[in-house]
């Protein structure tokens, strides 16, 4: 053949070696994983598990195996129902694991239920805060009653009396010189009015 470079007998034997080196653990574990490949469903991967001598640890560690391969477990009477921790509740489904319209319709139940949860914090939040307000009134309804409020009058300060003007004083004559000269002559007449003696009778 042209092209490939010519191996020898003792490089054929060594790469045959590598070969079955390799060969060996991936045909060991094929032959050890194949019960589990076989289940049909959690149940029957569980009773092959137990049908086969294994350590302890490597039993537990196939259960798991078991457990992560299918969410659904049977039912008696026929199907099966998967377990949502989350909401401690159990879902039918058809097959051993939900199918994507099942795995929907449960996704959709759990935000219900986060929904009514929130619901329920928020109602005992409020019945608690009128619990506190309500224990708060109580207290304050059951302290004693001190004295009675006395309202003292406080006495205003009176207000300055204001004394009429006298017009005649008040007035400037250079704002209107006739309103002047008829104060003044009412002046002059009362002034001589004033001074007369009364006549007696």
């Amino acid at each position: 053949m042209p092209g490939f470079p010519r191996i020898g007998a003792k490089q054929r034997l060594v790469a045959a070696i590598v070969l079955a080196l390799l060969a060996l653990p991936a045909a060991w574990l094929g032959i050890r994983g194949w019960p589990e490949q076989t289940a049909a469903d959690f149940e029957e991967c569980v009773e092959q598990v137990e049908a086969k001598p294994a350590a302890d640890g490597e039993r537990k560690a196939l259960m798991t195996g078991c457990n992560a391969r299918f969410a659904g477990r049977r039912k008696v009477g026929g199907g099966y129902s998967y377990y949502d921790f989350m909401q401690d509740r159990k879902f039918d489904i058809a097959g051993p694991n939900p199918t994507a319209e099942e795995r929907q319709h449960i996704d959709h139940a759990y935000m219900g239920f986060l929904d009514a949860q929130r619901r329920e914090a928020v109602s005992a939040q409020l019945a608690k805060r009128k619990n506190e307000q309500l224990r708060a009134d109580m207290e304050i309804a059951a302290q004693p009653v001190g004295p009675p409020l006395v309202l003292k009058p406080t006495i205003a300060t009176p207000l300055p009396v204001k004394r009429p003007l006298d017009r005649s004083k008040s007035l400037r004559c250079e704002d209107s010189p006739l309103s002047c000269s008829w104060a003044k002559f009412s002046a002059a007449v009362k002034d001589a009015f004033a001074s007369s003696p009364m006549p007696s009778r």
